[in-house]
């Protein structure tokens, strides 16, 4: 087939470099190579056996056709009461829809507001994802530059600055993926108030790292009255219950939107499927607080940031800030921009990243990808056996730049 007959939308789209870098390393291993994977954004852990059973379960009861397009009412219902409990967020059954993960929730909202030429505002670094999804709606990203100094938090003074009359939509994650940035409640207030000023401007709020944060409670922007009727709260269960094969996320938006998403929905992929539906419901009906296998899992997740902070330091050049929640260090690496080991020089992260995945073999994914040139991004995901390791190549690696 020849490649000008494909659309112009599908022509406009890259891979995922995360699914790149994950793509390239499974290549790398099926040739016998000891690879260390630290690009993929993906719980190293299994999902509780309580959730496993309720799924079986649900088999068993011929929980096995169609569902409706917003999700099980009883899920539904279920996801409302976390948010009121867990949240303090008043979204109703009815304002619910469940999707196909949380990416599926976002583009969905994105699709039902942005309009061909309409401005979304994106603070970055982003999620590798976003500007391609926005392009898809017909939007045109708008990026808000965080750096570093400021835990790659964007200021409010910094969002009132680039509202035009076209902006439609706000579209942010805390904690963040890639920077682990999370957003304080008085943060998230000052942005709230800059954002309330346009009557047409709604928030995509991404909060699918919503349970592994080291700092305390999580915020969510929609908690405040004055701007909750214009945010759209986006989650799941991929991360909080390291459930990402069973590809459930969902929304809580005012009614209106969620009834178009649920219009959308319909046309695209109706219903996510039962079985995971069920055994979503049974992650949302579990205090996360006392369950045995989350506490366990957030505590090896701090104890792997700390581990590898440390590790990253003792490493010259590179740049750290202390992330407050998911599984990712961001480091600034432009000091071995320009460096070379005598065969391959380095003129940027992808140049660092694919340098690192040939001569030590652990790979890792550019900052580029998340708005960002002069980072890297690394998932612990991993074994604290496996970080060092991977620390020591990455030391190694990097030692012999000059």
């Amino acid at each position: 087939m020849n490649q000008a007959h494909l659309s112009e939308r599908i022509n406009s789209l890259s891979e995922s470099a995360t699914l790149e870098m994950t793509r390239r390393s499974r290549q790398l291993k099926e040739e016998g190579k000891d690879v260390i994977n630290l690009s993929i954004g993906e719980p190293d852990f299994n999902t509780p056996e309580c959730i496993k059973e309720a799924a079986i379960e649900a088999i068993h009861q011929n929980k096995t056709h169609y569902p409706p397009v917003s999700g099980y009412k009883e899920l539904r219902q279920a996801i409302s009461d976390k948010f009121k409990n867990e949240n303090n967020l008043d979204y109703s059954a009815e304002q619910i829809v469940v999707s196909t993960g949380a990416k599926q929730s976002i583009i969905n909202v994105l699709l039902c507001l942005v309009n061909p030429g309409d401005e979304v505002l994106v603070p970055s670094p982003f999620w590798v994802s976003y500007p391609a999804m926005i392009k898809m709606a017909g939007g045109i990203p708008v990026y808000i530059n965080a750096s570093i100094k400021n835990d790659f938090k964007v200021t409010a003074e910094q969002v009132k600055e680039k509202m035009t009359s076209k902006s439609k939509v706000f579209l942010f994650s805390s904690p963040c993926n890639p920077t682990g940035s999370v957003y304080s409640k008085n943060e998230l207030k000052a942005l709230a108030e800059v954002l309330s000023t346009k009557d047409d401007l709604y928030v995509i709020s991404d909060e699918i790292y919503e349970h592994i944060n080291f700092v305390g409670k999580h915020e969510s922007i929609a908690q405040f009255d004055f701007i909750k009727e214009r945010v759209a709260t986006i989650n799941g269960v991929s991360k909080s219950f390291a459930m990402t094969g069973w590809r459930i996320g969902y929304v809580g938006a005012p009614l209106q939107l969620a009834k178009a998403c649920d219009t959308l929905q319909g046309q695209f992929t109706s219903g996510a499927a039962s079985i995971s539906q069920m055994a979503a419901l049974k992650a949302m009906q579990t205090n996360t607080a006392t369950m045995p296998e989350m506490i366990g899992m957030k505590k090896a997740f701090n104890e792997r940031r700390d581990f590898l902070l440390k590790k990253l330091q003792e490493i010259p050049g590179i740049i750290t800030n202390v992330p407050e929640g998911a599984f990712y260090i961001f480091p600034d690496v432009t000091y071995y921009y320009g460096k070379t080991d005598g065969t391959t020089i380095i003129r940027n992260g992808n140049d660092l990243c694919l340098y690192l995945l040939d001569k030590v073999h652990v790979a890792l994914v550019p900052g580029e990808a998340f708005g960002d040139a002069d980072c890297i991004r690394i998932s612990y995901a991993a074994s604290i056996a496996d970080l060092d390791k991977a620390a020591e190549r990455i030391k190694q690696g990097l030692a012999q730049l000059q």
